[in-house]
Order: structure tokens, then sequence, then C-alpha cells
């Protein structure tokens, strides 16, 4: 059998309301419909990206496409927008005409958290493992999601570049913060004003923007266009500022409950979560599995390094794959 390259995994696309608002999936194998497939044909495990900030499931095309083929395509590789983070199709709402209690700050941090785990529960069969990805913000999520349901079959849970505690204190937050929880609102008309420019002319700002990088991931030049939708936006804008105000102590409590389940990857020059945060969690769980990137991943990985990134994931869960 010739060894199928990434770019010919064939990704499933599709929108849905989950909570009331507009999710984007991404799923990566034939499994489309866990719930309600014969039980002899599902899979032992499922992979479940849990994004950064923007928390759009285009940006981990690449990265689930490798990751799938780099489990010789046993396992679904599934990538879950954030609740409003992607911009719905045609004749699709940002929020579903349903019972207001339900969409209670649903793109709030704390509601970021439920829409997954309603996602999983409405979705995934309950007994059925799991591998939760988290990236950034998404690493977060990941542990709140354990703390809050701990029936979850997590198998292994990997953290990539954790923003799990004192944002607004970090280099970059620093800087963020009264921006995102003072003047955010003035982002706005600028981009209103963008979204009325030609696809085209969108796609160059995206490519200047991007110009730093040697080769930009097209998935991501394609994948931020949503950021000229002034809802997207406001969704985005508003998430992190409550990562700002939020995301303060580490939660050492659940982390010491899985510690055996996790593990969490630093980088070198990450203003968001720098090296001194993994020296001193290092320190606090000198058993635990924590790493420090030694290849200059970026924090944004998916912009250039998502073939990379699925290879060194796959390594890193062989022993845990052999004994399933």
């Amino acid at each position: 059998m010739r060894p199928v390259s990434e770019d010919q995994i064939p990704l499933h696309e599709e929108f849905i309301y989950c909570c009331g608002a507009a999710t984007q999936v991404l799923k990566c194998g034939p499994w489309r419909d866990l719930l309600n497939g014969e039980s002899t044909d599902l899979p032992r495990l499922l992979f479940l990206i849990i994004p950064g900030n923007p928390g759009l499931a285009g940006y981990y095309r690449t990265f689930i496409q490798a990751l799938y083929c780099g489990l010789n395509q046993q396992y679904p590789v599934w990538a879950v927008s954030h609740a409003g983070h992607c911009k719905p199709p045609s004749g699709m709402e940002m929020t579903e005409d349903t019972d207001i209690k339900e969409l209670e700050d649903i793109f709030g941090l704390h509601g970021q958290t439920e829409h997954k785990l309603d996602f999983l529960r409405k979705n995934v069969p309950k007994d059925m493992k799991l591998v939760l990805i988290g990236h950034s913000i998404g690493c977060y999520i990941t542990l709140e999601m354990m703390k809050r349901a701990s029936e979850l079959k997590v198998l292994r849970a990997v953290l990539l570049f954790p923003t799990i505690e004192r944002m607004a204190q970090s280099p970059k937050g620093k800087f963020m913060t009264p921006l995102l929880c003072k003047l955010r609102y003035i982002l706005y008309m600028p981009v209103y004003l963008l979204s009325f420019l030609p696809e085209r002319a969108k796609t160059s700002i995206v490519r200047f923007a991007l110009r730093g990088l040697k080769c930009p991931d097209e998935a991501s030049v394609a994948t931020s266009i949503n950021l000229f939708s002034v809802d997207c936006i406001a969704n985005i804008l508003y998430m992190a500022s409550q990562e700002m105000l939020k995301v303060v102590d580490r939660d050492s409590t659940t982390i010491q409950q899985n510690l055996k389940k996790l593990i969490f990857y630093y980088g070198t020059a990450d203003g968001w979560c720098p090296q001194q945060y993994y020296e001193e969690i290092k320190m606090d769980f000198p058993d635990g599995d924590i790493r420090l990137c030694e290849r200059g991943f970026r924090h944004a990985f998916v912009l250039d390094a998502s073939k990379e990134m699925a290879a060194m994931i796959t390594h890193w869960l062989q022993d845990d794959l052999t004994k399933l």
C-alpha cells in the first residue's frame, strides 16, 4: 500500500449549533457519526483538538490531517471551534433561536468550557477513550473539562503552549490587557469597514500580516478571512478579555489529580506563557511530563509548524497507543 500524504487526507466539515451557538467542526477519518454507527465499526479512541484564541477549527486543518496520517489513519481526529468564532455559512445565524438561558455567556470562558462538554455529550459515546489536545487557552479549557467532568475517559491530555496561569502578567498580557478590557470596542469599526472589501483584497491583507513567516500555512491564510467579520471579532475579543481577568492562578489541584495523563509543552520565547512559568511548574511537579520546546516553534504553531508538531505528538503517544 502506498503511503498517503497529509494533503490527500479528506476532511469533513460541519457547521452545527452547540449550546445554541454556531460551531465549526472538522473531522478527519471515515467516522462522521460516532453515536449512531455500528458498535463494531467504532474506533477505540478519539483525538479532539481544543483550539486557542481565535478558536477557528480551520487553523488546525493541516495539523489534524498530519496527525491522522501519523496515526496510520486508525483513529478519528476532530477539531471543534469555539462558540461564535467562525463565520457561519449563508442561511445560518450566529446564534440559534432558542431558550435564552442556554445562551447565557456562551461566548465567555466558562461558556466555552461548557460548550465543549456539551459537544462531547451530544456527539461522542460516553465510554469512548479520548486524547484531548489543547492549544494556548484551549489548555485551560481542557483542564476545566477534566475538572468538571471527571467521568470523561481521558487517556491523555496534551497541552501545547499552555496559558493556564497569570495571563495578564505575562509579557504579552501586560500589553494586551488594557486593549482587550477597555479599548476592544474601538476595533469594531475598522473591522466593519474592512468586511466590505472583496475576498482578494482580504487575502492580500492576511498575507501581508503573515509576511514574516517563511512558509505560512495556506489553511491559516484562508481561515483568517473570518477575522473580517465583526460578529466573530466581537466574540473573539470578548473571550480574550475574560482570559486576562480570569486566568490567574494555576489549578494545581486538577493538575495533581490528573498528572499521569498530562503532557505539557512550553515554548522558549513565548510571550503568553514564558519560560519562567515552565521552570516553576516543573519545580512544583517534578514527576510530571513537562517539556520545553527545543525547535523554536512559535506560540501560534499552526501558522507554520503544524506537520512538525503532529509528528512529535504521534511519537510521544506511541507507548499509550500500543497498549490499547
